[in-house]
This record gives C-alpha cells, structure tokens and sequence, in this order.
C-alpha cells in the first residue's frame, strides 16, 4: 500500500526552485529516508505534504488525500504525526499543557506508553526547555495519537547519543507494528541506520531513490592498502580506483570494478595489511555533493 504518492512536485520562488520534478513513493510498513544537506529542498518537500504551502507544478497524496484537495486533506491529517525541524510550542505553557492541547484536538492513546521512553520535565514552562527536551516533547505529540504515518524532519536534533539510540530503536519497532515513517534528515550515519530506502536530493531535485543495502553494494567497496614498501601510485592505480587518498606507504580508494579482478590485482604487491569494506553513506554522498554540501534552496 503506498501511504505517500510525490508526482512531479515543483515548487519555485520567482528564480529559485525549491523543489524541481519531484516523484517517488513512500510504502506502508517502511523507514524512508529524505537525505539531503541543509537547504537541498527537504523541508519544503514536507510542508507542501501538509498542505502549508501550495506547489507550483505537480501533486501528491498523503494517506490517499490528494494534498490539493484542502478537505480530504484535512481528514487524513487525523492519521498523521508531524515532527517540525523548528518546534512551534507556546513558550508559556508547561510542557502537560501542551500535551493537554494536542490530545484535545488529536486524542492521546499512548502518551502515557511515550512518557515512560522520553520524558521531558512536564510540569516546567517550555521557555526554559533544553534543546533535548523540546524534542522529546515534539516525539510524544507526534506518536501519541497513535497514527499511521508520522513525517520527522531533522527528528535527532537536540538528543544527546543516548536518546538518539532510544529514538532509533522506537522507530524500529514502530516499524515492525505497522507504522510508516517519513524520516528527513541530513545526518547521513542515523539514515543508514534506521532507513529501508534513502531518496537523496540535491539542489531541490531527486537524484538518487534506492534501498540502503542496494545503495551500498552498487557503490563500490572501501578499500585500505598498506604496502611493504613504496610502490608508485601510477603503478598501482587502475581506472576502477576512485576517490584515491595517499598517505605514506598506504593508499585508500573506492573500488567499483569486479572483486575477483581486485584480487588479482592485488596479488602482484607485496602487501602488509589489507581491509575492505561496504562505503558509508557519507562517501556514497560525496559523489552526488562533493565539496558543495550547502546550496540556496530550503
């Protein structure tokens, strides 16, 4: 079942797009992750979801609402958990208050369950909040109505190490009881954990939809040398080495060519240690971003 249908969502600001053609899907029963860096385009993504802003070309449907039709729209939302990146709490209520409002208009089956994994200091006005706890305020009011989907955009920022590992291992089992989770972030390491697909945008365009696992295995290995002695960069190097680095007698590279003809390569140095791995999203990102991790859209 596919709880998200983006067809060709643009949205532009006179010169600027924001978001340019954007398609993919989001299914029932996943982790999807919106991976991109600060001001790629994710946000804007999100709050034409919500209805908040209206695109420029294109649609979408969220829980089967068509996100231009306000009413519908409005209907599903009772099925939705939004976690904001910015947290638009009344700074003068206490954070019970604020779980006091959302229950009224939302209900609040599980606050009780919430509270017992992220506990926020309930009876203190939100003006003098933590970072941390402002987020774990924003957790409870996003699942505590027991919805289907829930989109979190930047949902880690603020949590200490501790509560991002609680975090992660709700998800997980949210997940594994039915729930979907629309899960924007640009922090590449917690995408990998916890995400079933990644889409990653760039400059407010999709150019990347894939399963990690996929994502990972089609990107090369992540390869460490370390050679007896020195050996010549232009003797060793081959055309499937990619994003070379050299330090001393040793040389780290992506390789995308096949293992086995790897192996042979190697075969014909003298080696001291070898370590080869699956590349990490952050070097897998490199490749879409290089050196230009931040551009103008939000």
């Amino acid at each position: 079942m596919t709880i998200i249908a983006i067809d060709g969502l643009t949205k532009r600001y006179g010169d600027v797009v924001a978001n340019d053609d954007i398609t993919f899907n989001v299914e029932a029963g996943e982790i999807f992750g919106y991976l991109g860096p600060n001001g790629a385009g994710k946000t804007t993504t999100i709050r034409q979801l919500l209805g908040l802003i209206k695109p420029t070309e294109g649609t979408a449907e969220l829980l089967g609402a068509d996100i231009r039709d306000r009413k519908a729209l409005t209907a599903a939302k009772a099925n939705l958990g939004y976690l904001p990146d910015h947290l638009g709490f009344e700074d003068r209520l206490t954070g019970n208050q604020a779980l006091d409002y959302f229950a009224r208009m939302r209900g609040d089956e599980r606050r009780e369950e919430l509270l017992e994994l992220f506990h926020p200091p309930l009876d203190r006005p939100i003006e003098t909040y933590s970072a941390g706890n402002r987020r774990m305020l924003g957790i409870i009011q996003a699942f505590m109505h027991d919805p289907d989907l829930v989109i979190m955009d930047e949902p880690t920022s603020g949590l200490d190490p501790l509560k991002q590992d609680r975090l992660h291992l709700f998800l997980e089992e949210e997940v594994a009881d039915g729930k979907t989770i629309f899960f924007s972030s640009h922090i590449l390491s917690e995408v990998q954990r916890v995400c079933d697909r990644v889409g990653i945008i760039r400059n407010g365009a999709i150019v990347e939809i894939e399963d990690i696992e996929s994502l990972l295995s089609r990107s090369g290995k992540d390869v460490w040398v370390h050679f007896k002695d020195d050996v010549s960069p232009e003797t060793f190097l081959t055309d499937e080495m990619i994003d070379v680095e050299e330090a001393d007698s040793a040389i780290r590279f992506t390789y995308t060519g096949e293992t086995n003809r790897l192996i042979e390569h190697l075969g014909q140095f003298d080696l001291v240690d070898i370590d080869v791995g699956d590349p990490q999203l952050d070097d897998i990102f490199k490749h879409y971003y290089g050196d230009n991790l931040v551009n103008p859209q939000t």
